[in-house]
Parts: structure tokens; sequence; C-alpha cells
């Protein structure tokens, strides 16, 4: 009997999209342009999360979103609020961001000039961390009503971000949420990860957040910074 080829469709995915997303990273350098990806549940705050970075940072840099759904404009018309630039992505139907969807978003957007672009990311714990996006760094958000336990359930998503964001931290005393336990399951899964405690809605943790987004553009853009010639 004849042999017969096997065609492995994911990672021949992976692979293109890989490629697309270094070719993308490197047009950012070039631009001296910081991309964000910023992934979490549905719910777990990331457009007032947005919201408040946006207001930290606006006096420092020029700051564009993507936002990505499946359908509607709700967030968009959230964050458009903010005087930010700002495009609405409908993936058709897609759980995830992937590194062509971005350029597409990042086009229509129009990054002259800005400093700063956060992608909002579809709302899932799955998808989003299999696909890069071309982003510089990586960023989840994790509310405390969804557990301390997330991680051991959704190991390759808190394995692959820079940093976490711990949000609704004002809830802490009405859910059963142990913040020690939360860190060990992290750091064992990402011991580089930077675990930062929030809350979007009194403000609380949103000032080391912003100047850890701070030392990051800033660091990115010295190394975009073309060596002048002697």
């Amino acid at each position: 009997m004849d042999e017969f080829k096997v065609l492995e469709i994911k990672e021949s995915i992976f692979a293109d999209n890989n490629r697309q997303a270094a070719a993308m990273r490197d047009e950012l350098k070039h631009s001296r342009t910081f991309l964000l990806n910023l992934m979490s549940s549905p719910g777990s705050g990331k457009t007032s999360t947005i919201v408040r970075t946006i207001a930290a940072l606006r006096n420092e840099f020029k700051i564009g979103i993507i936002e990505a759904d499946v359908d509607s404009d709700v967030d968009a018309r959230t964050v458009q609020q903010t005087g930010a630039r700002v495009i609405q992505v409908h993936t058709g139907g897609m759980c995830h961001m992937d590194a062509s969807m971005t350029q597409q978003g990042l086009e229509g957007l129009d990054t002259a000039g800005l400093d700063l672009v956060i992608l909002e990311n579809i709302g899932n714990l799955l998808c989003p961390a299999e696909f890069d996006t071309g982003a510089v760094k990586n960023a989840m958000i994790l509310s405390v009503p969804e557990g301390d336990d997330k991680p051991l359930k959704y190991p390759l998503m808190f394995s692959i971000v820079d940093v976490l964001l711990v949000n609704k931290i004002d809830t802490v005393s009405v859910f059963d949420f142990d913040m020690d336990a939360l860190r060990e399951h992290v750091l064992k899964l990402n011991p580089k990860v930077h675990i930062l405690p929030v809350s979007a809605k009194t403000g609380e943790g949103i000032d080391a957040w912003a100047d850890w987004l701070r030392t990051e553009i800033r660091q990115w853009q010295n190394e975009s910074t073309p060596t002048p010639a002697r």
C-alpha cells in the first residue's frame, strides 16, 4: 500500500503567523511604535483598564487602541470618549487576533505618530494565547471574581505574558481569593512575569502599571533609535 502524506495544518498556520508577526515587530521598531497585546476573560475589566491607562499616560505618549470583538462596537465607543485614536475590528466569529488581523488593524488605525498602541484582544483565555499578534509585549488581566486557580486551568496563557494585572482588588474581601496562592501558581509557570494588583474602578495600582508600561515603551523607543553615523 502506498504511503500517504500527513499535512499538519495547525503547525503550518502557526509558522506562517509567526513569520508575519516577526516582520511586524521589525516594522514597529522602525516606526518606534510600541504594540501591547492585552488579553483576558470577558468581563475582567480590559476596557476600563485601558481607559485608566490612557488617562495616566496621555500627557506623555500618543496612544491608539485596536478594539477586537466578534461583533459590536460598544468598547470602541467607550474608548473614543477619551480622545484616543481608536479602531474597531470585527473578527467574523474568530475567537482570537492573529498577526494578519492585527496588521489590518494597525493599517486601519494609522499608527503614524503613535507611541503606544493597545490591542484589546478577544475575551477568552484559550485561543489568544496561541497566536503571536506581532506585539512587543503581552499582558493579561485576571479579575478577582474569576478565582486564584485560573493558572491551573489555563497554563498557556499565564506562561506567555510579560505582565499580569490582577484587577478588581477592591473586591478581595467579597470573594475567596488568595493572592499568595495565585502568585505561587503563576510564578511556577512563568518566573519572569510581573504581577501587579490593580483596580480599574478605584485607580489603585494604576500608577505602578503605568510605570511598568512607561519603562517598556521608552526602552523600546531607545532600542529603535538608529545609532548616529560617525
